[in-house]
């Protein structure tokens, strides 16, 4: 009897940590894995269009994650998308006229923000806004341009 209770407890501890092990897995593909508070900073950026930009989605520069949107409103003077950026502070050496653009990632259509450096020897710091910006390629838009002219082209 006794070889049966050590056989359960193995069994049970096999299953728990199977269990733990989905369930950072789960947290590593919602993009909820960072349980910590980095040392960042704040800027904005404004987007005629956002497309499908989500809160978490990740900042990049230079293909290497280096913050996340943390906010996402709508202008309604401006009619425009208010994305705010949260950036790492070991990348406070982003030039003030960086550009942004949502670019669009992987088959499944995850969208993300990536920022290309400028020139300027000014630094972005918190609350700084990125003036050149970039929108979100809308597919759909796009195809319904390409058809419209192509008919235009026939007549």
């Amino acid at each position: 009897m006794q070889h049966s209770n050590t056989q359960d407890t193995l069994v049970g501890l096999f299953v728990a940590s199977g269990l733990v092990g989905l369930f950072f897995l789960a947290m590593q593909v919602s993009n909820l894995s960072s349980f910590t508070a980095h040392d960042s900073y704040t800027v904005t950026a404004r987007f005629s269009n956002s497309g499908g930009l989500k809160v978490k989605s990740p900042v990049s520069a230079a293909g290497v994650k280096i913050g996340r949107v943390t906010a996402i409103s709508f202008d309604p003077k401006t009619y425009q998308s208010v994305v705010q950026l949260s950036i790492d502070k070991q990348y406070n050496t982003l030039p003030n006229d960086t550009s942004a653009s949502v670019f669009t990632a992987g088959l499944l259509g995850e969208q993300y923000v990536n920022l290309d450096a400028g020139g300027s020897d000014d630094f972005l710091t918190e609350g700084s806004e990125i003036e050149i910006t970039q929108s979100a390629i809308i597919l759909e838009k796009a195809l319904g341009q390409f058809l419209f002219k192509s008919a235009e082209e026939k007549k």
